[in-house]
């Protein structure tokens, strides 16, 4: 069945991407945050994509509008109960995302296939919060940022059905991604390879093995990574590697490499977090 309309539960830097591209998509899309700034900083995030896109050419002020009215914003949940799909965005926080899967079950229909972005935590310990839905529960992982990124990581738990899986794939396709799949394990595959990286990076700064500014254009130049670890980690945001390390950590028999990088704990407890709090390894201009 065609999804018409997308709801999409947190309206942060990833949720308001993901309702982007689903409205690019001919997809109506609903972003569902309790914040009011957090909606707010939705609505300026699509206007601004949007007529950069019509600035750059890649679309029409025709198309730009039409998308626009996809788009629509609200505070309660219950306000998208009608949506044909819902995808899970908040912070990466099982125990959120648990009391959000079971509002959510109890919120849309039951044929609603039940998505979750997490990057790294379990669909089967998340699907264990609404038992009666685990069948709908999976994991469609975007990446940031998702305008750009064409991936979309698709993993399924233990209980996810093979309808879901495939009308997972197909709405991923209908919204100009490329879905690969990957077994339900902490951290995936893209951070299971990548976090211990960008933590292994922290070390060589922590030893004193180089600057921030060496690694990264040492790994740039001599590993051709369009952005170096440390930047990256920067732009993921700092609490948020922290947190994918720890659920990797605890996922994955307490092994101590997963263990976060003392450095890196002490940036996030002092509110550097990187692009979003203007501060993190590097200094940025908010603007």
């Amino acid at each position: 069945m065609p999804i018409k309309t997308l709801a999409v539960i947190g309206g942060g830097t990833m949720g308001s991407g993901i309702a982007l591209i689903a409205a690019t998509n001919a997809i109506n899309a609903i972003v569902v945050d309790i914040s009011d700034s957090q909606l707010e900083g939705a609505k300026v995030y699509h206007t601004k994509q949007l007529d950069r896109a019509v600035s750059k050419e890649r679309m029409t002020q025709e198309e730009a509008d039409v998308a626009q009215t996809r788009l629509s914003y609200v505070a309660l949940m219950s306000e998208a109960s009608d949506a044909d799909w819902v995808v899970e965005a908040a912070t990466e926080n099982v125990e959120i995302k648990k009391s959000i899967f079971s509002q959510m079950s109890e919120t849309f229909r039951d044929d609603v296939v039940l998505a979750t972005n997490t990057s790294s935590i379990s669909i089967t310990d998340l699907a264990s919060s609404v038992p009666e839905a685990a069948h709908r529960v999976i994991g469609m992982h975007f990446f940031n940022p998702v305008p750009v990124m064409k991936l979309v990581e698709v993993i399924r738990g233990k209980e996810t059905s093979e309808e879901t899986t495939a009308a997972t794939i197909a709405l991923s396709e209908a919204m100009g991604k490329i879905p690969i799949p990957a077994n339900d394990s902490a951290g995936f595959i893209s951070n299971r390879v990548l976090m211990p990286m960008i933590n292994e990076a922290f070390h060589a700064w922590t030893d004193g093995v180089a600057e921030p500014e060496d690694i990264d254009s040492i790994m740039k130049l001599g590993c051709a990574f369009p952005m170096g670890p440390l930047r990256l980690a920067d732009y993921i945001g700092l609490d948020v590697c922290r947190d994918i390390m720890m659920v990797m950590y605890r996922g994955l028999g307490e092994d101590p490499k997963y263990l976060p990088n003392e450095k890196l704990i002490n940036l996030v407890e002092q509110g550097q977090l990187g692009d979003k709090s203007g501060r993190g390894v590097y200094k940025y201009d908010k603007e």
